[in-house]
């Protein structure tokens, strides 16, 4: 008996190696040295990984512009353009997240390397998620991607509120888990395969007579997505998790599970079952009407800033599933500039939240805020160029990120979707234009106390903003990176 070793091109591999690789190293570090690592090391190596996972990631895009894309380990791993862009917003959410975590854990007294090694590590899950081309590729993806997250989310073990966060994730996630293998079985017993590839080329050239099976495991396979991205009806867990979990723990959730998680449903959605189109937009066209409109509307009732970014995340998720409805280049490029650019703006503004919830993290009422422009007019100005970009005003990249998924609805035939997702977006509005008013208001309260922001913090801040500001009066150049993205997609 022979044991076949399929060939592995390292090039497509390198940026989940990497970050592996930086996990395993900064976890020996830790555990070897003689005495405690001193708190820069741990931001140095989370820093430089981010770096090389990007330098990495140019040299990828330069091997697909000229040979194309193509596929490793089996077909169970795929390097094109739409994986090099993912990787990429990964490793700039990682970064901006390692900034603030630093901060928040020189005041909070959580020293060690556990927080930035369980971070890398879930990093590495959502870029195996990005270039996943098997269905068990991408559910080995996103129980890396989660386990990490249960425990960062538990992590602070003086707040009963964090315990009972990650008890909620883990079983909430363990049951998406469990949901999403099943579904990935039943697509197997109707198609003979777990490739993405494979799956898209049997159902392109035979007729499935029988299809009850594969509209079972399509359905399951939703399902588990939904949980993951916090849509509707599925979202029952996002508002208790990002209040009880660290806030900078937020920040990090907010942003890489939906890089990963939403990249991966487009894969599925339209590379493998792009032939089912007629199938599955039913059931998506529902999703989206009650994701935007639940996370608009339980959003205005919302006192406390995390549940209330909790509820706008929901309602960001509806326009990012727009893209996906419309299974076309165009929505598939409309949601990757979405996901691309909501990173670090949300990164950002958890950076903001976790310095005025204070050392114990605790004061997150929307009132906190108040007078917060008008006391420090550099913070409470980015908190407000942050949500106005996460509204959607002009000049702003939400603008443009919202456009570009509306458009391709429209030119898909989703009038009607479209005009739902902009109703949300106008009730939406309410409770990030409050929260702006809140920040620029008189103070209640004279002498109130500033809030210090830390050098990495503030950068962190700083690259969110400018993203915001930047890429809303000149979005051209993401818009182009990320439909020339589209081209490289497999098939």
């Amino acid at each position: 008996m022979s044991l076949t070793i399929p060939s592995i091109h390292y090039l497509a591999l390198l940026p989940v190696l990497t970050t592996f690789g930086a996990a395993v190293v900064l976890m020996v570090m830790s555990a070897l040295a003689p005495r405690p690592l001193r708190p820069a090391a741990p931001l140095a190596v989370v820093l430089a990984t981010c770096v090389a996972v990007v330098v990495e990631a140019a040299f990828q895009w330069s091997y697909v512009a000229d040979h194309g894309a193509t596929t490793t380990v089996a077909h169970a791993v795929v390097l094109d353009g739409f994986a090099v862009v993912g990787t990429v917003a990964v490793a700039v959410a990682l970064a901006l997240s390692a900034l603030v975590v630093h901060d928040w854990g020189a005041r909070a007294r959580v020293l060690g390397a556990e927080v930035p090694v369980l971070a890398l590590a879930s990093s590495a899950g959502a870029l195996l998620m990005v270039q996943a081309n098997d269905l068990i590729v991408v559910f080995l993806g996103l129980e890396t991607l989660s386990l990490g997250l249960y425990v960062l989310a538990g992590f602070d073990r003086h707040r009963t509120g964090s315990s009972e966060a990650a008890l909620k994730y883990f079983l909430l996630g363990g049951f998406a888990s469990a949901i999403f293998i099943y579904g990935a079985a039943l697509v197997y017993g109707a198609t003979g395969s777990t490739n993405l590839s494979s799956i898209a080329y049997f159902l392109g050239t035979n007729v499935v007579l029988r299809p009850g099976l594969l509209y079972a495991g399509g359905a399951l396979l939703l399902v588990g997505f939904g949980f993951k991205v916090a849509a509707v009806p599925f979202h029952q867990w996002s508002p208790d998790v990002y209040q009880g979990s660290p806030t900078p723990v937020t920040g990090l959730m907010a942003s890489i599970v939906k890089v990963g998680a939403f990249l991966a449903l487009v894969r599925v959605l339209v590379s493998a079952l792009g032939s089912q189109l007629d199938t599955w937009r039913p059931i998506l066209y529902a999703l989206v009407v009650l994701t935007c409109v639940v996370g608009a509307v339980v959003g205005l009732a919302q006192r406390d800033v995390k549940r209330l970014l909790a509820y706008s995340s929901i309602n960001q998720a509806g326009f990012m599933l727009l893209g996906v409805w419309t299974g076309s280049a165009q929505g598939a490029a409309g949601t990757l500039f979405y996901v691309l650019t909501y990173a670090p703006v949300v990164v950002a503004t958890f950076a903001v939240v976790t310095l005025v919830g204070g050392v114990d993290d605790v004061r997150h009422s929307i009132d906190g805020y108040r007078g917060l422009a008008r006391r420090q007019p550099w913070l409470g100005g980015a908190l407000v160029v942050l949500l106005l970009s996460q509204l959607g005003a002009p000049l702003t990249v939400g603008f443009y990120a919202k456009y570009a998924v509306l458009s391709a609805t429209l030119a898909s035939g989703g009038g009607a979707l479209a005009l739902v997702a902009l109703l949300s977006a106008a009730i939406a509005a309410a409770f990030y234009l409050r929260w702006v008013m809140v920040l620029v208001a008189e103070d209640t309260e004279d002498g109130a106390a500033r809030v210090a922001v830390p050098r990495a913090t503030g950068l962190a801040i700083l690259v969110g903003v400018a993203v915001a500001l930047v890429f809303g009066v000149w979005p051209g150049p993401i818009a182009a990176w990320a439909q020339h993205a589209t081209l490289f997609f497999l098939p």
